[in-house]
């Protein structure tokens, strides 16, 4: 990670907490419910919106994007949209004064019971994110960012019941039931909510904390730990496809297993850190390319 004058990652996370705070207001009523009732028609039709996961984080994602670029104007601060779709992330703030890079992925998910989520996923565990010089499906390469953080949306699903069929008349639109409420935004770092397993099934994407209270303060494993553990955690971990792939034993699957990992040998090798020292080419002919 860079080290540059100008705005620094504790700075820039304190100024996106304290306008998350206002998100929420910006995309309910006063009573809870989100504001989008649907998709209208050039025939003044109301289509109700899907409880599909894709299509609420889609549209969150639209609603949001306006706030982003005042919250950027407000900290000098420039929004840069991706080019393509799913690059990461969703949003670069490049600070106008230094050139400094700050990468945000907006990321929702839904509440199982008071203090559980479904989950959300962090972005890739390769490519761009073990190959740091790397400018593939990623807006700037991932070692130029000063730091990776998610603005993360909770929300409920409603208890009434939706029909997805039914039209409604514009005069109607207050009549319409909201497919989600109750939001709770929050701004973490990335690694601060990160879990040790995928976001879903065999995927090759970071998974999230699913505790809604280690979202919320950003104490997710890693939090302790550090950033440094969480990207050599995920540099080098296997699902089982990928070890499958390369007929080989997955290395760890947790945090235990990824402790006994970088334990073995390590005793032996302090034992002998004089003459590993020492040791000159003919020992090891490998060297790194200049």
């Amino acid at each position: 990670m860079n080290k540059k004058s100008g705005m620094t990652s504790e700075q820039f996370l304190q100024h996106l907490q304290l306008h998350a705070e206002s998100f929420a207001a910006a995309v309910a009523t006063n009573e809870g419910d989100w504001i989008i009732k649907g998709f209208i028609d050039i025939h003044e039709q109301i289509y109700t919106i899907s409880i599909d996961t894709k299509v609420v984080s889609k549209v969150l994602e639209l609603l949001l994007f306006p706030m982003f670029v005042e919250f950027g104007q407000r900290h000098g601060l420039k929004p840069v949209f991706p080019k393509q779709q799913n690059s990461y992330p969703d949003l670069t703030f490049i600070e106008e004064s230094s050139g400094n890079k700050f990468a945000v992925d907006i990321k929702s998910t839904y509440r199982v019971d008071a203090k559980n989520v479904n989950g959300m996923t962090l972005g890739a565990f390769t490519g761009y994110f073990r190959n740091r010089k790397d400018d593939k499906n990623i807006e700037y390469p991932y070692e130029e960012y000063q730091g990776h953080f998610v603005l993360g949306v909770i929300y409920s699903h409603s208890e009434e019941s939706i029909d997805e069929r039914k039209k409604y008349a514009l005069k109607d639109i207050r009549t319409i039931p909201s497919v989600i409420k109750d939001f709770r935004f929050f701004a973490q770092p990335k690694y601060c909510i990160a879990a040790t397993g995928v976001g879903s099934g065999n995927t090759k994407n970071i998974g999230s904390s699913v505790k809604i209270d280690h979202l919320l303060n950003g104490t997710g494993v890693f939090a302790k730990l550090g950033e440094e553990v969480f990207d050599d955690y995920w540099m080098y971990y296997l699902t089982r496809d990928m070890a499958e792939a390369l007929k080989t034993e997955r290395p760890y699957i947790n945090l235990k297993t990824y402790y006994e990992y970088k334990e073995r040998g390590i005793d032996k090798l302090r034992e002998h850190a004089k003459d590993i020292s020492a040791f000159d080419d003919e020992a090891n002919p490998e060297k790194d390319p200049q």
